[in-house]
């Protein structure tokens, strides 16, 4: 069919013509008149002409148009239409044919809707993915796989896995996803820079509609975060165990003391009781420290903002600081901007400011010097305290915010530190969404500068 619609008008109009040429050589032997029988091969050779050239129009033309724009569908041009005015079968088949291209168009679109939104998730997913089919070529890797190991797309599309991925533990992985068709979990380590990086590497295994095996896909999550989170949180169980040990045994071993001996010698029993008052008594500071870093690491946190007089809040923390400062033979001195107000949490301010002063005299010798200083800029109020202390050393800086983190373990111990007061004050500053500077210099001194919004 459609090769006859392809054949141009003349090659039928040839034929007729022969077909006439020849009906007249058949007939002219028994027929007379020669002239009637040219006149009649000519009319009907007219009126087949006539017939044919209608049956061009109408219909051969609109199909060999309708073959083209079928044609332009199947390579993809959706914007084709044929138009076709009537009510025979060619309208009906114009309607289908533009229903047909409206239809294309609009899977078309959805498609590649559908196909840049996966590839922009795929694309900026946090985790590296790698697809490979059933028989172990790689077909897609995304960007931030290709982020980790610094290639290109070309460096791994199209070959076998085996060959382009050096790390033992993918083969492993993709091996047993394909051998026990389930998901498959490893780690593996690599270094950047200095730095060790923890992965976490994952084989899903591909199925089709018939529950066959069609490949899988490798999920690679960085679990960096995870690892130091777990081994923060060792730390802490260790840290804590090993801080409410040494009062512990303390309370034990004088207690036992007490009991052997029957309280018979009381001097010693009256000692021996202080210490275990004190040791109980640090127990309790180190519980309260907890409790009150547990609340600050909330991320429900509720402050309880209100106006804060600054010469009224110095007014209830200076007497007894002055007198600390007496017993240790320490100069301390205060100033602050007359008629500074701000608002903010006062109570954690307050432990802020306790805090700071506390490790400023913990840390100074005697004949030292502390400073607490307390003035306002447009955006901020600044609390400074300095002393001419220990100092601390530059590399232990980026730790002092550690909980339990001490730069002299064994003097800070001694002086009833708990070693959470500076995780305080850090986390009491960035719930104010604040600021804290630090500078130190070993044997010279320490200056810690706090920022706190005027609100």
């Amino acid at each position: 069919m459609k090769g006859l619609i392809k054949n141009p008008l003349s090659y039928y109009m040839l034929i007729i013509f022969v077909l006439s040429v020849i009906n007249g050589l058949l007939l002219f032997p028994i027929v007379d008149n020669v002239i009637i029988l040219i006149a009649i091969l000519i009319i009907n050779f007219c009126i087949l002409t006539l017939f044919l050239q209608f049956f061009n129009v109408n219909h051969m033309k609109p199909l060999s148009k309708a073959i083209n724009i079928l044609s332009e569908i199947n390579q993809g041009n959706y914007r084709v239409r044929f138009h076709f005015s009537g009510e025979n079968i060619l309208g009906t088949l114009s309607n289908e044919i533009n229903s047909l291209a409206r239809n294309m168009s609009e899977y078309s679109i959805q498609e590649k809707m559908q196909r840049e939104q996966l590839t922009t998730i795929i694309e900026n997913t946090e985790n590296g993915l790698v697809l490979i089919d059933e028989k172990g070529y790689i077909h897609l890797v995304n960007r931030k796989f290709l982020t980790i190991y610094g290639k290109t797309m070309k460096d791994y599309k199209g070959y076998l896995y085996y060959e382009v991925l050096e790390e033992e533990v993918f083969h492993k992985t993709i091996q047993n996803a394909f051998l026990y068709e389930e998901n498959v979990k490893n780690e593996f380590t690599q270094f950047e820079g200095t730095e060790k990086v923890y992965y976490q590497i994952i084989g899903v295994p591909i199925f089709n509609e018939k529950n066959r095996l069609k490949g899988a896909v490798l999920v690679i999550h960085d679990i960096t975060e995870l690892k130091k989170l777990e081994l923060m949180r060792k730390d802490f169980v260790a840290n804590v165990s090993h801080e409410l040990r040494t009062p512990i045994t303390s309370i034990r071993g004088f207690a036992e003391t007490l009991l052997e001996d029957d309280l018979k010698n009381k001097e010693v029993a009256k000692e021996f009781l202080t210490i275990i008052y004190n040791e109980s008594d640090r127990m309790q500071l180190l519980i309260d420290d907890l409790l009150t870093l547990s609340r600050l690491e909330q991320e429900n946190v509720q402050l309880v903002v209100n106006e804060i007089d600054v010469e009224g809040l110095l007014k209830d923390i200076i007497p007894a600081y002055q007198m600390k400062a007496r017993k240790k033979k320490i100069s301390i001195a205060f100033s602050m901007d007359e008629k500074l107000n701000f608002k903010a949490d006062k109570e954690k301010i307050k432990q802020i400011i306790i805090n700071l002063l506390d490790n400023a005299i913990h840390y100074t010798q005697e004949q030292g010097k502390v400073f607490l200083t307390i003035d306002s800029t447009e955006e901020y109020v600044h609390i400074h305290v300095s002393d001419t202390g220990m100092g601390i050393d530059k590399a232990a800086l980026p730790r002092i915010f550690e909980r339990f983190y001490r730069v002299d373990k064994a003097r800070s111990r001694n002086t009833g530190g708990t070693g959470l007061g500076l995780a305080i004050v850090k986390h009491i500053v960035d719930v104010h969404d604040g600021k804290i500077v630090i500078d130190s210099e070993i044997n010279k001194g320490t200056d810690i500068h706090i920022y706190l919004p005027r609100k």
